[in-house]
């Protein structure tokens, strides 16, 4: 007969264990062997490979394995003491960060440091110069006020997220049960000690490490530890030296689904299982995302052009305009040098940048998603790797019933493109057979019947779960099955037999009893010599093995768990009415059963993620899954959900009937790696696992998927990692963006994770790929416009010094452009829509890992200081920062550096030379020009003065304060019409700044009414400044100034929406936009759903 593939578990070799010695130390909560977690990283566990009564003896505690109702456990006195020795049984919260420190943090970010600098140096100022710089009392506050905001801004979106979070904490079960004084009582799970007797039973979780030496038909669910689906069995006896495989031990946080036992506490809070999976996530850091890293670059390239600037212009001020001028030259200079310093810094970008990515943010959690971390949200758009749990992320974690096989005929049971059969109907000969079986061979349960039954939570095991849905949804008296028919008799499930039976009382043609079976196929047709055809039972023939064969063959390559059904109508003649069966007559038959048919189950994928790994896949991301279930079934799913659609090494040396080896590294495109292998790969392995488009990493642990996002990090990649469970908790933690799951995630899993979903759905990842995209290029476009109009204030400041020309902007007009109607304007692109609805999806990552790429990351990493690791604990110790600073500037003196600094490559910055030419070279210099000649057209139209004539005057004074009236009206309604002038072509700007593949006109111009908004808005602000009462004397505007001159920068406007027109044009011809390549064999159907209610997942008993 046919074994079934996605049951067999492959060979795995026992790991060597270590010395079994047990120290008399107990082991405590008040701070874990940080050598031992963050050095060794594995589990220090032993004592499953002890006898129990060893074991007990160590922690003093009186247990009766025979009849573990009798134990005496603990005494509470010692309880107590243990309890005030170790600390309690919770685990310890991750480190938190003082609000005041997290502000502090946000405050010294560069951005923020570079206003409260140009603050200060406008206090120098004041205090080099106090008559002549009374307003710089006004303009170093606004800086260093206006950096506060853009803190608190970020301090606020933080603590926001915070506290969001803390409420969907819950570090441990509240309650449990154990045995002191000789008495089961119940009490608060942080009050177990070390040596507790624990009573566990279906629907618990388990509280602490415990050494089962007592139980009954128990299985626990393991999933969020391990990854592992299928329920485990508990019992005393262990044969395995990998504590996660010992059969004796259950673990904290893991789940009763079936049966009751006693256990020994061995390990409580830090020190369990969960403790120390946990723990390898306080080593770990992400480091900055992508976002902060190129803003903080950006800062730096501003502080270097400002900088740069203000000191060669000091000199030239110095030693060339005011030469000779004593004591007053240098006042002028530095004033001259901090105002260009100051004309530099773009004041009111932070602010903006902040506030899109608050709306970003805001936006997301109207989806569901939780963005702990306001650059995040950005991050997720960056990302080029997305490795993904299964169990619970990709897949529902509950089984569902898929196909049944029965009077030799196949019927879907769940409706999906992949389930191949007749639609399932209850009235289909064999069916209503199969559906008794699945309601009364079962111990899983409801939980109550006063409800719906889609409302209800079913108790038991997951395949057990699935099979009662399924019955339920089926049998009009399902609740009433139970007392129709009882339970005469019971043999559980266990792992000798492979199968459970049960024998009720249900009246039949021949007799009153009848016996219902399932189990492992291959073990049933072993026990039958009839088969069930169109309700009659017929002798077993070759050619229905045959068929058999055949079904189960193609349910298990699905990965599907298959089951096989049988019963048997016990005669009147051997079993009479009053016959008690009993386990040690064995009165009861095992032999001569009528097969009945297979039941095929799985953990099918949750609704849209299918489409949703196209849509990633076409976005140009790779998505590989990292489970810790068997290498088939992970393989299997892979397969329905589009993350594997090409052939694995082993597919195509079965195609060509040759061996594995002979196949070349470049035919293949999907690969499966078991974890067992993981240890062994070397840097050429981990290459070409990554060199594939489709990669199942399977059978990993918590310490594998770590190695995986590191390795791929390594690589240049900028990784996503999702998953629920506590084994994904150190991955989440390193990963650039950690994505944890709401409902079905665990606690330490959410703690790690810099981005929740809060309704478990995959689907909304996608979304907020495209929603990061989005903010990119929103993002992209509002630097774009807003540092475009620092040319217009740098420019004429220099003029000002170096051509005489009278002052077109004070200091006061520059601020108010930065901090009004720049700001109103600026926000409006966060509402900004794509381009076209698939164009964003469509294109590559930003930063594309390629064959090149890979090499400038390895070759820059191979010049970067080298981390010791410290001889003691294994961690790596960071450099100094004098050291770091001293290895970055010697390397500005060598080639080398400047040659890679402007090495062409593929990635796509924030802050690139486009955008910088944009701003200063181009548009930039056309609002300068356009600024200019409406500056000096006023002065010759108000005043008569012509440029030449201007500069005259200036030289000798004539438009200072103690110049007549008429001149400093005429400089007046100058200024305010070259201020004007700004926010007019700024306008214009505006719109062209919106497009990158299309022409700035058209439809798509007014797809954001908000941009009209804050143009009104802004423009209000611009106006009031200049022709409102009273505002002059601050401003220096002048409320006469005629509106005709305005028509000079609308023309000028008009030209840069022609230049940006011919420009964009020239750009497709010469480069084209690369868009991603069609992926062959994608499927973007929607995933249908089951036509069954969704069955809830089983929770601890309050």
């Amino acid at each position: 007969m046919a074994s079934n593939p996605a049951q067999s578990d492959s060979i795995q070799q026992d790991q060597p264990a270590a010395e079994p010695t047990m120290s008399e130390k107990p082991h405590t909560n008040k701070g874990k062997d940080k050598k031992k977690v963050t050095n060794e990283k594995q589990l220090d566990i032993t004592e499953h490979l002890f006898p129990i009564e060893e074991i007990a003896a160590r922690h003093g505690v009186s247990i009766e394995p025979t009849k573990a109702s009798n134990s005496n456990g603990l005494d509470s006195s010692v309880a107590a003491q243990r309890l005030l020795e170790n600390g309690p049984n919770i685990l310890s919260p991750p480190k938190q960060i003082s609000p005041f420190m997290k502000f502090f943090h946000c405050l010294t970010s560069l951005f923020n440091l570079l206003l409260i600098l140009a603050g200060v140096l406008n206090y120098i100022l004041l205090a080099v110069d106090p008559k002549d710089n009374k307003v710089n009392t006004y303009l170093g506050a606004i800086l260093i006020v206006v950096a506060f905001i853009n803190a608190l801004i970020e301090f606020y979106q933080a603590q926001k997220s915070a506290k969001v979070l803390q409420s969907f904490l819950n570090l441990m079960p509240q309650k449990c049960y154990v045995v002191r004084d000789h008495k089961v009582i119940q009490i608060t799970a942080a009050d177990l000690v070390l040596g507790d007797v624990v009573f566990a039973r279906m629907g618990d979780k388990i509280p602490a490490d415990i050494m089962i030496f007592a139980c009954t038909d128990m299985k626990v669910d393991n999933s969020s530890l391990t990854g592992e689906t299928d329920p485990q069995e508990r019992n005393p006896h262990n044969e395995h030296k990998n504590p996660l495989e010992a059969n004796n031990l259950a673990f904290n946080g893991s789940l009763v689904v079936n049966g009751e036992g006693y256990g020994l506490v061995i390990r409580t809070g830090d020190n369990t299982v969960l403790g120390q999976i946990a723990g390898l996530t306080a080593g770990e850091d992400s480091g900055k995302s992508p976002l902060s890293r190129e803003i903080d670059d950006f800062v730096k390239i501003i502080a270097t052009i400002a900088i740069g600037t203000a000191v060669i212009f000091f000199l030239i001020g110095y030693f060339v305009v005011y030469n000779g001028q004593g004591s007053s030259a240098i006042s002028n200079t530095l004033n001259f040098a901090i105002g260009i310093f100051v004309a530099w810094v773009p004041e009111g970008l932070p602010a903006t940048v902040t506030m899109l990515l608050t709306i970003a943010a805001k936006r997301m959690a109207q989806q569901n998603v939780l963005v702990k971390d306001l650059t995040g949200v950005e991050t997720l758009g960056a990302i080029t790797l997305l490795a993904t749990d299964k169990t619970g992320t990709l897949t529902r974690n509950q089984m569902t019933v898929t196909n049944i096989w029965s009077s030799n005929n196949m019927y879907s049971a769940f409706r999906s493109a992949a389930n191949a059969g007749t639609p399932f109907d209850a009235n289909s000969p064999g069916i209503a057979e199969v559906l008794a079986i699945a309601s009364l061979c079962s111990r899983a349960k409801f939980d109550r019947t006063d409800v719906p039954i889609p409302e209800r939570q079913v108790l038991g095991d997951a395949t057990e779960s699935g099979l009662t849905r399924f019955a339920a949804a089926n049998i009009g008296n399902f609740d009433q099955m139970n007392d129709l028919y009882p339970r005469a008799f019971e043999v559980p499930f266990n792992s000798e037999n492979k199968w459970a039976m049960t024998i009720h009382d249900k009246e039949h043609a021949t007799g009153k009893f009848t016996l219902l079976m399932k189990g492992a196929p291959e073990r049933i047709l072993r026990l039958c010599n009839t088969i069930l055809i169109n309700g009659e039972a017929v002798p077993l023939t070759a050619e229905h093995s045959k068929s058999y064969d055949e079904m189960y063959a193609l349910m298990a390559s699905k990965g599907h768990r298959v089951l096989a059904f049988a019963q048997q109508l016990l005669p009147r003649s051997q079993y009479p009415d009053d016959v008690v069966f009993d386990k040690e007559k064995k009165n009861y038959p095992t032999a001569d059963l009528c097969f009945v048919g297979l039941v095929s189950l799985e953990d099918p994928p949750k609704h849209g993620v299918r489409e949703a790994i196209g849509r990633c896949r076409s976005a140009g991301i790779r998505v590989m899954m990292v489970t810790g279930d068997h290498p088939l079934t992970a393989e299997a799913i892979g397969r329905k959900i589009n993350l594997v659609l090409s052939d694995t090494k082993e597919m195509v040396a079965k195609q060509r009937g040759c061996s594995v080896d002979e196949v070349g590294d470049n035919e293949y495109n999907a690969i499966v790696i078991h974890g067992e292998q993981i240890d062994s790969l070397t840097e050429e392995d981990w290459d070409l696992i990554f060199s594939k488009p489709e990669i199942i990493f399977a059978r990993t642990s918590p310490k594998h998927k770590l190695q995986i996002v590191k390795h791929a990090q390594a690589l240049g990649h900028i990784v996503g990692v999702t998953g629920d469970g506590v084994n994904d908790s150190p991955a989440l933690k390193k990963a650039d963006l950690g994505i944890a799951m709401n409902i079905s995630g665990s606690d330490v899993s959410k703690e790690a994770a810099a981005m929740i979903l809060l309704d478990d759905n995959f689907a909304s990842t996608v979304r907020g790929i495209e929603e990061g995209r989005l903010i990119f290029a929103n993002l992209k476009k509002s630097i774009q416009y807003t540092i475009t109009h620092s040319m217009p204030e740098v420019i004429p400041n220099l003029l000002y010094v170096i051509a005489s020309i009278p002052l077109p902007i004070n200091a006061m007009l520059i601020l108010v452009i930065d901090l009004g109607f720049e700001l109103f304007i600026s926000l409006t692109f966060a509402w900004d829509q794509p381009e076209s609805k698939t164009g964003l999806m469509r294109l590559p990552p930003r930063k594309p890992v390629t064959a090149a790429s890979i090499e400038r990351k390895r070759r820059l990493a191979s010049r970067a200081l080298v981390k010791v690791l410290d001889p003691e604990t294994g961690e790596e110790i960071q450099p100094s920062l004098m050291a770091t600073l001293h290895h970055e500037f010697k390397a500005l003196f060598t080639g080398l550096y400047w040659r890679e600094k402007f090495e062409h490559t593929d990635d796509e910055v924030l802050v690139d030379a486009g955008l910088l030419s944009w701003a200063y070279l181009e548009i930039g210099i056309i609002e300068t020009i356009g600024a200019l000649v409406t500056f000096f057209v006023v002065l010759y139209k108000e005043g008569g003065f012509t440029p030449a004539t201007a500069v005259q005057m200036q030289k000798l004074n004539q438009f200072s304060s103690s110049s007549p009236d008429f001149n400093l009206e005429v400089l007046a309604k100058a200024q305010s019409c070259f201020y004007l002038s700004i926010m007019i072509m700024q306008l214009f700007n505006l719109f062209a700044c919106k497009t990158r593949f299309r022409l700035p006109f058209g439809k798509y111009m007014f797809s954001n009414p908000r941009s009209f908004v804050g143009g009104a808005f802004g423009s209000a602000l611009g106006f009031f400044i200049v022709y409102c009462p009273g505002l002059p004397v601050v401003f220096g505007t002048s409320n006469n100034t005629p509106f005709v001159y305005l028509l000079i920068p609308m023309a000028f406007g008009v030209f840069i929406l022609f230049y940006v027109t011919v420009r964009q044009l020239i750009l497709r011809r010469l480069r084209p936009t690369a868009m991603n390549e069609e992926i062959i064999g994608l499927n973007m159907a929607p995933t249908m759903k089951t036509i069954f209610s969704r069955t809830k997942s089983i929770q601890p008993n309050p």
